[in-house]
């Protein structure tokens, strides 16, 4: 019996291959399913109807709930990837009222570290890091204004649809709003190659890396192949490869998009003409000297371009075409005039006197308004978009037919070519805005179904469909493909209508539902019949016992020992380490204020071409490209970083010095590190194993030793 019923499971946990491409599952819209009625039982939980019903079929029974410590512990880290206090667990345990597990659940939810948890869950998607990467990986000072951009939509409850719409077109759509404006980041983050001596190329491979990612993040489709050729597995053709990204092709790649408030645009306005009218002079008398020089060494240069580029630099920026933008992106290197070769053109004469005017104008730099804050994104113009060409092999210099922007045939009705619904608008050519809207629509079969399956992959451990950003021919089937379409159904369609929490595309609302079930509140324990059926625990008939990211563990060693700086948003923090020189990139500044290096590990610089090892020992992603689920190894790595690193080290003697101060006997101390480490009390058994360790050890040791135990790291 137990044979029949895992070849049942093996069956139907088998990758799909699917003859037609139109009959693929995931090409059709999701229509909300009946909740099953169980041998009888109906379910508060509409999430525990299909999922015991699986489990009925299979003849499996549902583990036992966790114990309430073991609860508090495992929700609190999915939602805000810290450990609950003491104090909160005590409150938990002895919190008798029916909704005592809703009221955690909603209190943790409404923290602003549920933002930074699952913002950081969502920049693995989005490949972000805070440098260029390859060889000489500059740094990008403004990349951090998306990071905190996706924490706080998250902590808004931002709706799912408005959050796709903002980073694929922000600002088409919202053109006055700097949050927008910000979110267009999300198509630049991928690695770029700076100092690149063929911009044409360069800009091709962001156009690429932008289709790619937003097909991916967004709509759990592998296209890359399609770029060379029509995919072999996938029914995406190369057409469709090049008519998705037509949408982004009259796209201006910024790194400089202006994003002040109003307030902020007033105040600095006032301050600039107060320094202008101070400074007007000097400015004037230096200018008369240094200007000649660089706009002798300018034409010099711009003569020795081709007359289409002279053209294109001659016009101004408003005015210039789609492909004037694109030839002065290619020659823009070529022709820049930088401040020490204009020093370098001046006479002695000259030289002394514009050392003279700097040094009177430096007296000013009071007065100096800051420059104003900008951020990488996307900007766009009205008027004729350059044209697309499908590329042969994907290759710069073998254009082929001309392309309008499209949506991928097999997800349009009939899985015919259609041409997209693009309106120009005022400020742009609308492309994006037509893509944005058909990917956050209601009719998108895949969006909905795409972003609550991430949400069950981080709570569960695994996707109801396990290739979280492969819904193709290719990917694996879903375990519970009912399940799937009611969650995508209600996010875009709830319910409960009537209710406060009844905002279609609510991602917290979806989390409420996920861990208000009793498959969520399961413990970890198997049993013979399951792990003969079901190894994987793909039908959930108990919780999935996870590892924590290295984010989590180096945010935990900070907070146990009290350590941790709650700050909010800003600049990377560079710590020692992240600071050094990596291949051919140079130095950077450590952050100089020792307290800011205890803030959360999603406000630490990231630097593509340097991992912070203590990260990278617990499956720290590659930010060059998207991570739709993140490894979860077991390596003597871990266990060396957990025993000698300095964080490890530093954490244990920041705990002791807090069990000192807040115990005043041993055992209380005992007792008190085993509850912020573990979360739980400490056996008979812990306390003399730990009471006769502090005979011949001091108590950081102990505290070090707690830190690698498996509880530490592990959620059960």
């Amino acid at each position: 019996m137990r044979t029949a019923a895992a070849l049942l499971i093996l069956v139907a946990l088998a990758p799909c291959q699917a003859d037609e491409p139109q009959n693929h599952w995931a090409w059709k819209k999701p229509e909300r399913p009946k909740v099953p009625v169980v041998e009888g039982q109906q379910f508060a939980n509409p999430i525990d109807a299909f999922v015991r019903g699986k489990l009925t079929a299979a003849k499996l029974s549902p583990a036992p709930p966790a114990t309430r410590e073991q609860l508090i512990r495992r929700v609190t880290f999915d939602l805000h990837g810290l450990p609950p206090t003491p104090e909160e667990i005590d409150a938990f345990v002895s919190d008798k009222a029916p909704d005592a597990w809703a009221k955690i659940v909603d209190r943790l939810l409404a923290s602003h570290r549920y933002g930074e948890r699952w913002g950081r869950h969502w920049l693995d998607l989005a490949r972000f890091a805070d440098t260029n990467g390859y060889e000489f990986d500059e740094p990008r000072p403004d990349a951090w204004r998306y990071r905190d951009y996706v924490i706080k939509s998250f902590n808004y409850d931002k709706p799912f649809d408005r959050f796709v719409t903002e980073q694929l077109a922000g600002d088409e759509v919202f053109p006055n709003n700097p949050e927008a404006l910000v979110a267009t980041g999300f198509n630049l983050l991928g690695p770029d190659m700076t100092d690149s001596a063929d911009q044409a190329q360069r800009r091709l491979n962001t156009l690429t890396d932008m289709t790619d990612t937003a097909a991916l993040a967004f709509l759990g489709l592998t296209v890359t192949c399609a770029r060379c050729h029509d995919h072999k597995f996938e029914p995406i053709s190369q057409k469709d490869y090049f008519r998705l990204q037509a949408f982004f092709t009259p796209a201006n790649f910024r790194k400089d998009v202006p994003v002040a408030t109003p307030a902020e645009v007033t105040a600095r306005a006032s301050a600039v003409r107060s320094y202008e009218q101070s400074t007007k002079g000097l400015r004037e008398q230096l200018a008369a000297v240094e200007e000649p020089h660089r706009k002798k060494m300018f034409e010099d240069r711009l003569a020795k371009l081709s007359p289409d580029a002279r053209t294109a630099h001659r016009t101004a920026p408003a005015s210039r075409t789609g492909g004037q933008i694109e030839r002065v992106a290619e020659t823009e290197a070529k022709v820049r005039v930088t401040d020490a070769e204009v020093t370098k053109a001046l006479t002695p004469a000259e030289k002394a006197l514009t050392e003279e005017l700097k040094a009177k104008l430096k007296a000013f730099d009071s007065k100096k308004p800051p420059a104003p804050p900008v951020a990488m994104g996307l900007t766009d113009k009205p008027g004729a978009p350059p044209k697309t060409f499908l590329l042969e092999r994907g290759e710069l210099d073998k254009k082929g037919v001309e392309v309008e922007p499209g949506f991928p045939a097999v997800l349009l009705p009939e899985n015919k070519e259609a041409p997209a619904p693009v309106k120009a608008l005022a400020n742009s050519t609308g492309r994006r805005l037509a893509l944005a809207n058909w990917v956050a629509s209601t009719d998108n079969p895949l969006t909905a179904r795409v972003i609550v399956n991430r949400l069950w992959q981080h709570h569960f451990g695994r996707g109801i469909v396990g290739t979280a950003s492969d819904f193709g021919f290719r990917g694996q089937k879903p375990t519970h493909p009912e399940l799937l379409d009611w969650l995508a159904c209600e996010l875009m369609h709830p319910t409960d209508k009537g209710s406060d929490s009844s905002q279609p595309w609510s991602l917290k609302r979806i989390h409420r539902l996920m861990l208000l079930s009793e498959t969520y509140q399961q413990s970890t324990q198997a049993t013979k019949d399951g792990a003969a059926v079901d190894p994987d625990n793909r039908l959930l008939a108990h919780a999935n016992r996870l590892r924590l990211e290295g984010e989590a563990v180096r945010d935990s060693l900070l907070a146990v020992g009290g350590r941790l700086n709650p700050k909010v948003g800003g600049p990377g923090v560079v710590l020692p380490e992240a600071s050094r020189a990596a291949g051919g990139s140079r130095v950077v500044a450590v952050t100089a204020d020792p307290v800011e290096h205890t803030r959360r590990s999603v406000y630490l610089l990231s630097r593509r071409n340097l991992k912070l090892a203590f990260l990278e020992a617990f499956d720290l992603p590659d930010s060059n490209l998207s991570c739709p689920k993140r490894e979860r190894s077991t390596t003597a790595t871990q266990a060396l970083a957990l025993l000698n690193a300095e964080e490890t080290m530093v954490a244990a003697k920041a705990l002791a010095d807090r069990l000192t101060r807040e115990a005043k006997t041993e055992d209380a101390r005992i007792a008190l590190a085993y509850r912020l480490a573990l979360g739980r009390a400490p056996s008979a058994k812990e306390m003399d194993r730990a009471r006769a360790f502090l005979k011949e050890s001091p108590l950081h040791e102990l505290c070090r030793a707690l830190f690698n135990v498996n509880e530490f790291v592990y959620l059960d």
